[in-house]
């Protein structure tokens, strides 16, 4: 899932004859025409033609990124984006790498990689009002998951602390009960109810049964903060636009 479309930098360079040679310039052009009409398929084979005569070209690289993208393969296309970390920063579409590198990272939910994007796409282009909803946006989300995971933490140092109380509370009872179920035979095997204030009885209820309760409560409540999330991500979609360049 995106927040906003790639900046689809159909790259032409029309100054880069020193750069491409004739084959690789007019497989890029194809990948271009492709590209606008959608035909990411064919797009994605003019681009790999174009890589095939020459793989350090910037322009078929990067389109073939945006065109993996599109097709859903998300993963492949960071793969590609990374690829030119050393060359796409010094370029005259550096801005717009870094702000696709941080859409990519956004849908494989890699929040440090796509607000560290962001922000070097925002100091390259103050101005991108995308970029900068988006930078707030994986702010928030990075923000998140730093906290769930620092809940599990606790969670889980609380787990293994009851575990340990219940080990060391076993292990204490096991001697005084031994003796009393020598002492009286027909207590064996028979549940005690535990008095309650009314003079009744009810149930005792365990801690491990306590602490289900609890990670129930906070499932329902992590159910509802990712209901919340999607909505605002699907509002974010809708509000995608394309930059051709």
């Amino acid at each position: 899932m995106i927040y906003r479309i790639l900046v689809y930098l159909i790259v032409f360079l029309a100054s880069a004859g020193a750069v491409y040679a004739q084959p690789d310039r007019r497989d890029v052009r194809k990948g271009n025409r492709d590209f606008r009409k959608e035909e990411w398929k064919s797009a994605e084979i003019d681009y790999r033609k174009a890589l095939v005569k020459d793989s350090s070209s910037l322009a078929a690289n990067y389109n073939l990124a945006n065109t993996l993208y599109k097709m859903g393969d998300v993963e492949q296309a960071a793969k590609v984006y990374d690829s030119l970390k050393d060359s796409a920063p010094e370029s005259e579409i550096a801005a717009d790498w870094h702000y696709n590198r941080g859409n990519a990272a956004s849908v494989l939910k890699d929040w440090q990689a796509a607000v560290d994007a962001y922000r070097q796409a925002l100091l390259l282009n103050p101005s991108d009002m995308d970029a900068k909803e988006n930078y707030i946006y994986a702010r928030e989300m990075l923000k998140d998951q730093q906290n769930r995971q620092d809940q599990d933490n606790r969670q889980n140092q609380d787990d293994q602390q009851n575990q340990d109380q219940d080990n060391r509370q076993n292990q204490d009872d096991s001697p005084q009960q031994d003796e009393n179920d020598r002492q009286n035979p027909q207590n064996q095997d028979k549940p005690q109810p535990q008095q309650n204030d009314n003079g009744g009885s009810e149930p005792k209820i365990t801690p491990q049964a306590a602490q289900q309760m609890l990670q129930a409560i906070q499932a329902k409540e992590k159910e509802t903060q990712e209901k919340v999330k999607k909505e605002k991500a699907e509002i974010l979609k809708s509000r995608q636009k394309e930059k051709n360049w």
